[in-house]
């Protein structure tokens, strides 16, 4: 009989179960989970001034359109297109010499109905005639005084003047051509563009808004300044000068629902031309402590509600938010984050509620308030 196989089994048996104990011990360990590192950014509330931007057109400040009041035959032109005209200087000259005959044959007529007038007058003290042929003489001395009167107008008519000043554009008749008046085609068309108009289209539903705010204390104006406007250009750069509010339409378009309002704009180098499609950027108001989150924070759950992630005491906790608008790269916050709130910005993916957490100042934060000018605080 063989004892000696048992014997090998006794003496393996301790030293399997202490290389179990261990393999035990290691795998306990290797469970154990690590306390993830998120990235947070710390939300300061701070003045913030709200604007917002909305499409425009530029308009001309003023426009007139140059016609004839006479009809004759065009002389001379007396401006180079595209130019700068003066208000009452002479743009074209009109064969003057009808309109001067007529003139000078009214001035005759005024000069006989004057002196018949006159003789009348003694003759009437003298009863030599009757009443009713003093009173048609005066009337006649009149009559002709408005003849002449209206003669003048004319003959001062055949000099076509600016009704404006600003930049003439291209003319439409030549020397030679008879021109009539009343005629519907202009001859030329002088427009003012230093200042200038945009005009831009605002829903009423935003103003109504901005009214609640501004009623209940949410906004305060922003003085003096709160009618300023600014451009950026169909190319994207930003117009050096600001504008001022002028005023808004007291209707609402029905086919829009949107409110109309204009601005002016300096215009002293002509950069602003008539059509010219804008973006108007609005000054509405001042909010006091606008609290700012950046949006790589902020993500919708499966009801489409905002949520962040927010940090207390090492823990992470959801919480629902009250987005109110965009502000550059960043979401300003009605409800559900106060100031001095941890909100993480990296490493959401791997957060559950109420799980422990390091943090980290975040490195993907670069907050951007007003109009492509980085925020001056950093990243927290």
């Amino acid at each position: 009989m063989n004892y000696s196989t048992p014997l090998r089994i006794a003496k393996v048996l301790p030293l399997a179960a202490l290389l179990l104990a261990g393999c035990g011990q290691t795998a306990e360990q290797i469970q154990v989970p690590r306390t993830p590192e998120v990235g947070v950014y710390t939300v300061e509330a701070k003045p913030l001034t709200l604007t917002t931007a909305l499409p425009g057109r530029t308009s001309a400040y003023r426009v007139a359109e140059v016609r004839p009041q006479v009809t004759g035959i065009l002389q001379e032109r007396l401006f180079t297109e595209g130019s700068e005209v003066e208000k009452n200087q002479q743009l074209y000259q009109i064969d003057p010499r009808t309109y001067e005959a007529r003139l000078a044959r009214a001035e005759a007529n005024l000069k006989a109905a004057e002196n018949l007038a006159k003789r009348y007058e003694r003759l009437l003290n003298t009863n030599a005639i009757s009443r009713q042929q003093y009173d048609d003489a005066m009337a006649a001395w009149k009559q002709a005084q408005a003849e002449v009167q209206v003669a003048r107008i004319d003959v001062q008519y055949t000099e076509v003047l600016a009704p404006i000043s600003g930049q003439v554009g291209r003319s439409a008749v030549t020397e030679g051509a008879l021109v009539t008046n009343g005629q519907p085609q202009e001859l030329a068309t002088v427009t003012q563009l230093d200042p200038i108009y945009v005009d831009v289209n605002q829903p009423i539903t935003r103003m109504l808004g901005l009214r609640r705010a501004l009623d209940s204390g949410q906004l305060q104006t922003s003085g003096e300044d709160q009618a300023n406007v600014t451009l950026t250009l169909d190319d994207g750069s930003a117009y050096p000068l600001p504008g001022v509010l002028k005023f808004s339409e007291v209707t609402v378009d029905p086919s829009t629902g949107a409110v109309t309002l204009r601005a002016e704009f300096p215009n002293p180098k002509r950069t602003l031309l008539p059509g010219m499609f804008v973006q108007a950027q609005l000054q509405e108001g001042i909010q006091d402590n606008a609290i700012l989150v950046p949006q790589q924070a902020v993500f919708r759950d499966s009801r489409g509600v905002a949520n962040a992630w927010v940090i207390e005491n090492g823990v992470a906790k959801q919480r629902e938010l009250e987005t109110l608008r965009t502000v550059g790269n960043s979401w300003l916050i009605g409800s559900g984050i106060e100031n001095g709130d941890q909100v993480v910005t990296e490493g959401l993916q791997q957060l559950r509620n109420g799980m422990q957490v390091t943090t980290a100042p975040a490195t993907n934060v670069n907050t951007v308030t007003e109009f492509g000018q980085p925020d001056n605080q950093a990243a927290n």
